[in-house]
């Protein structure tokens, strides 16, 4: 196995995390009569350029279908955090109804929704029919195709070339990384940023977030990484922000290489955190695995507990990341009989791999569990709050990573 930037061979495991379906890959009562894909589920790492990435087994057009089922809008975090974000941006880069905004992977429109409604220009390039069908239904100009330099060419050649282009937790998903960042080269005004949001690699490590690997993941980013391949396709990195979302992740602000853009003290400091963490030392990555496996096995031994003591323990949350927690540590509807998920495009289904059934929340209120397991825990105040009244019977939060917390 080559990289995926710079093609150096890679001989260097970080995590393996055994065989599993893809964590979107939701399944309908009638697949439960079928036969289920799995994929190894390996990660290595780069000596070279420091990229962190999956051994690709499964193709992008096995990952991210036409009824993909990850829609933004459904958690009022987020879409705080996006209104957030285009309040900001817009005044920082002056953006107004002669600008132009271009999202990459905008979903169901839950960012664009917010520049639209400040009179500026936007498209979205958002390649899954189901949530492009969502951000066409708010009026949002999308584009159904996966984003690259080919592209990148025709819109700037159809529409002009963009002031800002945004990519939140997209980066990560693309298999041809220097296609994608040479996309945004050719698309990008001479004086335009690009801001590029993703979990910080340096956080997965520190805080054994593990089970933010998955197959739709092919690369796990971090600050040195992500600008040592712009500046290979003619751009640069020139400020950062470090901000709660997803466990902790970068928004990275990048320009033309040669643009009058001024690299920020910010840049510099976030620079050597990564250093003096060992981002680029090998024995940083070694150990990881002995990590998720105490994880794993305190999930176990929680859930069998409760088990053996007749308690019922249901989860909240039919994340991707639920899904890698679950598949790797063995956890099936038999210890775990139910995850809720507002989401109405998970409902009705089962999880990848476990074939727990995915409920309504009002579901999971009724069966009053005595401990609800929050999968995404990044979310866990805003679970906390929704489902606030397990309280009155006695009911009990708990998450599994970093590790086991009860309260």
């Amino acid at each position: 196995m080559k990289c995926r930037h710079c093609q150096t061979e890679l001989h260097d495991t970080f995590i393996d995390l055994g065989f599993s379906p893809p964590s979107n890959d939701y399944l309908r009562p009638e697949d439960l009569m079928r036969p289920e894909t799995c994929y190894p589920l390996r990660v290595m790492v780069c000596r070279s350029c420091w990229l962190v990435q999956t051994q690709d087994y499964a193709h992008y057009d096995q990952l991210f279908e036409s009824d993909y089922a990850y829609f933004s809008s459904t958690s009022t975090t987020w879409l705080k955090h996006a209104a957030d974000y285009v309040e900001m941006i817009t005044a920082r880069l002056a953006l107004d109804k002669n600008s132009k905004v271009v999202e990459i992977a905008a979903n169901d429109g839950y960012l664009l929704q917010y520049v639209q409604q400040r009179g500026i220009p936007c498209l979205g390039v958002e390649p899954t029919t189901s949530t492009a069908d969502a951000a066409r239904a708010k009026g949002i100009p999308i584009i159904e195709e996966f984003f690259g330099v080919r592209l990148a060419q025709d819109i700037a050649a159809r529409d002009g070339k963009a002031d800002l282009i945004a990519a939140n937790n997209v980066l990560a998903h693309v298999p041809d990384i220097n296609d994608f960042l040479g996309g945004m080269a050719v698309l990008l005004k001479d004086e335009g940023t690009i801001t590029i949001e993703f979990p910080h690699l340096l956080n997965l490590i520190e805080q054994s977030q593990f089970d933010t690997i998955y197959h739709e993941h092919f690369s796990y980013l971090a600050l040195g990484s992500v600008d040592r391949m712009m500046h290979a396709l003619g751009l640069r990195v020139y400020d950062v922000d470090q901000i709660p979302t997803h466990g902790g992740s970068l928004r990275v602000y990048a320009c033309h290489a040669q643009a009058a853009h001024q690299p920020t003290a910010a840049l510099r400091r976030v620079q050597q955190q990564e250093l003096d963490f060992g981002l680029e030392k090998i024995d940083t990555y070694q150990g990881f695995q002995a990590r998720a496996e105490t994880i794993k096995l305190d999930l176990l031994q929680f859930l069998l507990e409760q088990k053996r003591l007749g308690k019922k323990v249901m989860a909240y949350g039919a994340a991707a990341k639920g899904n890698t927690l679950l598949n790797y540590s063995g956890v099936h509807a038999d210890l775990l009989p139910l995850v809720a998920d507002a989401a109405a495009s998970k409902q009705g289904k089962y999880m990848p791999g476990s074939h727990v059934p995915i409920v309504a929340p009002a579901a999971l209120l009724a069966a009053r569990p005595d401990y609800v397991l929050i999968l995404p825990w990044n979310l866990k105040a805003e679970v906390e709050a929704q489902l606030a009244e397990i309280r009155g019977w006695g009911g009990r939060f708990a998450i599994a990573v970093p590790h086991m917390q009860v309260w």
